[in-house]
C-alpha cells in the first residue's frame, strides 16, 4: 500500500469501523478525478464517510442536501446586484468546494440533477454566460436512499454516467456496531480527525496515478469486458466508452494505491462490478426473473479470456 494513502484510509478508520474496502474504493476514485455515488439505508455511515475523507486532506468541504423545491442556483450560486458598485456579484453555490457531499441526491427534480453534470465532468460552471473553474481537486460524493421511492427522482442515465464508481456501505457486523458504540460513547470520533495530506501533496499523486502503465492487452481486456455487456441476453442498455475510460483510469488508481506502477487484470477484475453495475440496464423480464447487474458482470468476466503476458526464457 502506498503510504501516504494508508495514512489517510488508517484516518478515516478512526471513525469508520470496519468499512476499509469503502475508504480504498472511495480513494481510487478521488485519485482517479471521478466521483462517487453511496447508495444505502439511512444511518451507516455514508455522511461520516465524506467528512472523514475531506477532514483528513484539509480540503473544503461543503455539503449540498437536496430537497424537491431545491433549484439549479442553489447549488451553482447566482449573480447578486450591489447597488454600491452598480454592478451584479457572483455569490457562488454550495457546489463550489474540494470535496461536496450531494446529501440525498435522488430526491431533487431532474432540472436541479442537471446543474450538475458540467461540474462533475468538466470541474467548471457556466454562470451567464461564463465559465468558472472550481478548485482543485474537485470530487462529489452522492448519496441516496435505495428504500424509499416516494417523492424522489431517479437519477437518469446521464447523470449515472458522471459517478466513477457506485458503492454500498452495508451493515456493520455485531463486533464493530459494539465497538462504534465504545467510541461514541464519551466524544464524537469525527471531531478528533486531523489532516494527514495536503492539497498540494494530492495533487502530485494524482499526477503520478497518470503514469501508471497499462499494457495494450489489458486495454483490449477492458474494451472486451465492455463490448460483451452490450450483447449479453439480459442488458438492454449495455455500457458506454465512457465506461471503458473509467474502468482503466479506476485501475490505474487502484494499481498506484497498491504500490505498482502497472495494471494488472485482477484490478480490473475487482473493480468492474464498481465502475459498470449502475451502468447497466437491464431487461424487464431479466430483472423479474432476479437477475442483478452484479451477476450480469459475474457472468461477462467468467466469459471473457483474462490476457496472459508470455515471456520466452532464451
Amino acid at each position: 500500500m502506498n503510504e501516504q494513502i494508508e495514512k489517510i484510509i488508517r484516518n478515516i478508520e478512526k471513525v469508520m469501523i470496519g468499512k476499509r474496502e469503502i475508504a480504498e474504493l472511495s480513494i481510487v476514485s478521488l485519485l482517479a478525478g471521478g466521483h462517487v455515488l453511496l447508495e444505502d439505508v439511512p444511518g451507516v455511515g455514508k455522511t461520516m464517510m465524506v467528512r472523514a475523507l475531506s477532514k483528513s486532506l484539509g480540503a473544503s468541504f461543503k455539503r449540498i442536501q437536496f430537497t424537491p423545491d431545491l433549484l439549479p442556483s442553489d447549488v451553482i450560486g447566482v449573480s447578486v446586484y450591489n447597488p454600491k458598485t452598480l454592478q451584479f456579484e457572483f455569490r457562488p453555490g454550495p457546489i463550489v468546494g474540494n470535496i461536496v457531499l450531494a446529501d440525498e441526491i435522488n430526491r431533487t427534480s431532474p432540472k436541479t440533477q442537471a446543474a450538475l453534470l458540467e461540474s462533475m465532468e468538466e470541474a467548471s460552471i457556466t454562470v451567464d454566460g461564463e465559465t468558472l473553474s472550481l478548485p482543485k481537486p474537485f470530487f462529489v460524493m452522492a448519496t441516496q436512499n435505495p428504500i424509499e421511492y416516494e417523492g424522489t427522482y431517479p437519477l437518469p442515465e446521464a447523470q449515472l454516467d458522471r459517478f466513477l464508481l457506485k458503492i454500498r456501505m452495508g451493515y456493520p457486523t455485531k463486533e464493530e456496531e459494539i465497538e462504534v458504540l465504545r467510541r461514541a460513547e464519551n466524544s464524537v470520533p469525527i471531531d478528533d480527525i486531523t489532516a494527514v495530506l495536503t492539497i498540494e501533496q494530492l495533487i502530485e499523486l494524482k499526477r503520478q496515478v497518470k503514469e501508471v502503465h497499462v499494457e495494450d492487452n489489458i486495454k483490449e481486456y477492458i474494451v472486451s469486458l465492455a463490448q460483451h455487456t452490450r450483447h449479453h441476453e439480459n442488458v438492454y442498455l449495455g455500457v458506454s466508452p465512457r465506461a471503458s475510460i473509467a474502468l482503466m483510469r479506476a485501475a490505474q488508481s487502484y494499481a498506484f494505491m497498491k504500490g505498482r506502477d502497472y495494471v494488472i487484470p485482477d484490478d480490473v477484475q475487482y473493480l468492474a462490478k464498481f465502475v459498470f453495475g449502475h451502468r447497466l440496464m437491464l431487461k424487464p423480464e431479466a430483472r423479474y426473473e432476479g437477475v442483478t447487474e452484479e451477476q450480469v458482470i459475474n457472468r461477462v468476466l467468467h466469459f471473457v479470456n483474462v490476457p496472459v503476458k508470455r515471456y520466452v526464457v532464451e
